[in-house]
C-alpha cells in the first residue's frame, strides 16, 4: 500500500456519512449521531490534543485513548454512553481503512468499557392478557384514533418489530392475506415475521378503514397515518402507545421497545428457540437474542425465594 493521499477532515467526515446513507442505509437518526460524534471528537482534537494540525488521517490510538478518558472523566459520561460514542469512530476508521485512506486498525488495541448488564424491562404474561382484551376493545369500539393506536401495540407485541420497522409498514408489505409482514430492518435487512389469525384480522379490518375522518381521497400507502394522512411520526409512535400501555393499567416504563422486550421474553418463557427469537426481532448476532434469557433466570429466582421454604429461614 502506498502512502494515503492528505485528505481535509471534512473531506473524510462526508464520504463517511455518504456511505453509511447511501450505501449501509442507516437511518438519518443513526447518520446524525455518527456526525455528531465524529465532530466532537474533531473538535476535541483541536483543542486539546496539543497538535497543531490535528487530522483525522493521521490520527494515532493513543489519541483515541485519551478521547475515552476525556469521554469518562471530563464530561462523566457513562461507560455506555463513551462505548455508543467511540463506535462512531470505530465505524468510521473500519471504512477508511477498507478505502485505503489510513493505513492500521486504530482500535487493535482499544476495548469497549465495561458496562453493567441491565435487563430489558417486560410486561409480565397476567398483565399483558389484560392490554391486549383492552387494545381488541378500542379495536371494536373506539374513534379512528383509539384504533390506530391500539392495532400499534397489538402489531408491537404480537411481531416484535421496532419502532421505526412499524412507523415503516406499508400495505403491501403484507402478504399471503396479511398471515405474513415483511420488516425492513436495520441495514435495509428484509425478514418476515408470521402474524397470528386475530391479529390478522385486525390489521385487515383497519386497512379498509384507515385513513382519518374528514379525508375526501387517500392515497398514502403507509398503514399508520396521522390526522393529516400523512406517514405518523416516531415520536407520536411512541406517545400513542405510551399514552395507551398507561391507560391499560402497564406500571413503569411504557413504550415501544418495552413491547418488543416483552413479545421475547413471553416467546422465551413459553420455550421458543434462542435461534428463532433471533430471526424474528431481526438480531445480527445471538448475543443480542441472549439477554432475555436473564430476564428468564431473573424470573425463576423470584419464584424461589417465595416458594422454597429454605429462602425464608425455614428448617
Amino acid at each position: 500500500m502506498g502512502i494515503p493521499q492528505k485528505i481535509s477532515n471534512t473531506e473524510i467526515v462526508e464520504r463517511f456519512l455518504l456511505h453509511i446513507t447511501s450505501e449501509r442505509r442507516y437511518s438519518p437518526l443513526t447518520v446524525r449521531n455518527y456526525r455528531r460524534d465524529i465532530e466532537e471528537f474533531v473538535e476535541w482534537g483541536e483543542q486539546y490534543s496539543g497538535k497543531d494540525n490535528f487530522l483525522l488521517q493521521e490520527v494515532q490510538t493513543e489519541d483515541i485513548r485519551e478521547w475515552i478518558m476525556y469521554l469518562a472523566e471530563s464530561r462523566n459520561l457513562r461507560p455506555s454512553s463513551v462505548n455508543r460514542t467511540v463506535a462512531s469512530l470505530r465505524s468510521m476508521y473500519r471504512y477508511l481503512r477498507r478505502e485505503e485512506i489510513v493505513e492500521r486498525d486504530l482500535f487493535a488495541a482499544i476495548s469497549s468499557l465495561r458496562t453493567p448488564q441491565r435487563l430489558p424491562k417486560f410486561v409480565p404474561e397476567g398483565d399483558m392478557v389484560e392490554v391486549v382484551e383492552s387494545v381488541l376493545r378500542h379495536l371494536q369500539e373506539g374513534e379512528w384514533r383509539d384504533r390506530r393506536d391500539a392495532l400499534m401495540v397489538l402489531i408491537f407485541y404480537s411481531c416484535g418489530i421496532r419502532l421505526a420497522e412499524l412507523a415503516g409498514i406499508c400495505d403491501e408489505d403484507f402478504e399471503n392475506d396479511y398471515s405474513t409482514l415483511r420488516v425492513r430492518g436495520k441495514g435495509d435487512k428484509e425478514r418476515l415475521v408470521p402474524i397470528v389469525p386475530r391479529v390478522a384480522v385486525e390489521i385487515k379490518r383497519f386497512v379498509a378503514k384507515k385513513f382519518p375522518p374528514n379525508i375526501c381521497t387517500g392515497r398514502e400507502k403507509t398503514l399508520f397515518l396521522s390526522k393529516q394522512a400523512t406517514p405518523i411520526s416516531r415520536i407520536d409512535v411512541q406517545r400513542s402507545v405510551a399514552r395507551l400501555l398507561r391507560e391499560c393499567g402497564v406500571k413503569g416504563k411504557c413504550s415501544p421497545h418495552v413491547l418488543r422486550h416483552t413479545f421475547a421474553t413471553h416467546l422465551l418463557n413459553d420455550g421458543a428457540d434462542m435461534r428463532e427469537i433471533q430471526e424474528l426481532m431481526g438480531h445480527a448476532s445471538l448475543s443480542s437474542t441472549q439477554v432475555y434469557t436473564h430476564n428468564n433466570i431473573a424470573q425463576l429466582q423470584r419464584i424461589y425465594f417465595d416458594a422454597h421454604p429454605r429462602s425464608r429461614g425455614r428448617d
